[in-house]
């Protein structure tokens, strides 16, 4: 039985809506899964940041936790602002971290001091002035010096900075808190160039070539246009380099000296953070509550900086 060409010409119709309602249905599909991909990437996004912000909740309960005690014992003011660490002495221990406050503040003040302005400088050099050949062999070296270990880093200093020291000084021993500021200077340089330069490459070229359509020169673009535009990039990295050079440890325990004096340039040191490393293994009961406490010490001594420098980039926006 043949079909009659009315029913031929209804068949190829149906045949026809149904290629023209095919597509759609396929770009509907298609769009349904990329809402429910996107979506569970939200997702993702969220649990990792709450994730995060959940370690930062339990690291800093569990440092209030173990710390509060030996303050408690101690007390807060003889404590932080005792002159005297002999937590192993038998009959009368103390447990006063004012002089290793101090020395940690003066070794990182004086680490910033010297490698700041050496790794902006350098930042700068790589990111206006050097050719791409040069600017390549020298990130190569910034990464490999990031790549360091640290212990590395104090077995090159015990073996070649503190001899050298003991010998321009006159002095019976090299290690001092003058070692311990260089090793941490170098420590440094590497967070500090990788951000700065990053920051200045971000600044757009319109801005220098505003400056130098107004007569300035090339100098005086990248320091008085370049590197105010990236001013929060800057920033960024010497809170990167503040916190290297405070949370450093066993480059610092080589070649400061680990003695609890009170800071001098050329006397034998002991960081906060050397007093945590080179104690904890052997402390017990309070002694080990007391290093503990310094580890909340530190804490607050980061969030402390971060908060501060974090005011004084947005007082100076407003400002703007």
């Amino acid at each position: 039985m043949q079909a009659t060409p009315r029913a031929k010409a209804e068949g190829k119709d149906a045949a026809n809506v149904f290629v023209q309602e095919d597509p759609a249905a396929g770009i509907d599909s298609k769009r349904g899964v990329k809402d429910a991909m996107e979506n569970v990437m939200k997702g993702v996004f969220v649990a990792c940041g709450l994730v995060a912000i959940a370690f930062v909740l339990v690291i800093s309960v569990y440092l209030v936790i173990s710390g509060i005690p030996a303050i408690r014992e101690v007390g807060l003011w003889n404590f932080l602002a005792g002159t005297n660490w002999e937590p192993a002495h038998k009959t009368d221990p103390s447990f006063g971290i004012l002089p290793m406050i101090l020395t940690s503040v003066y070794g990182t003040a004086g680490a910033i001091i010297i490698g700041v302005p050496v790794g902006f400088l350098m930042a700068v050099f790589l990111s206006k002035v050097a050719n791409k050949k040069a600017a390549a062999v020298i990130r190569e070296v910034v990464d490999l010096l990031a790549g360091i270990p640290s212990v590395v880093y104090g077995l090159v200093g015990m073996m070649v900075l503190v001899p050298a020291i003991r010998e321009a000084f006159n002095l019976p021993a090299g290690d001092s808190l003058f070692a311990a500021i260089i090793v941490l200077a170098i420590m440094i340089l590497p967070s500090i160039i990788s951000v700065s330069e990053t920051a200045l490459n971000a600044v757009p070229r319109e801005y220098e070539e505003a400056s130098l359509a107004l007569g300035a020169t090339e100098l005086e673009t990248y320091f008085r246009v370049s590197a105010p535009a990236a001013k929060s990039g800057i920033a960024a990295a010497v809170v990167l380099g503040v916190g290297r050079a405070i949370g450093e440890a066993m480059a610092i325990l080589m070649v400061a000296g680990n003695v609890a004096n009170m800071p001098g340039l050329l006397s034998s040191v002991k960081f906060l953070t050397t007093a945590i490393a080179g104690e904890m293994g052997y402390a017990g009961d309070l002694h080990r509550q007391a290093l503990f406490s310094i580890v909340l010490v530190l804490f607050l001594f980061i969030m402390l900086i971060n908060a501060a420098l974090n005011m004084f980039l947005k007082r100076d926006k407003e400002g703007n």
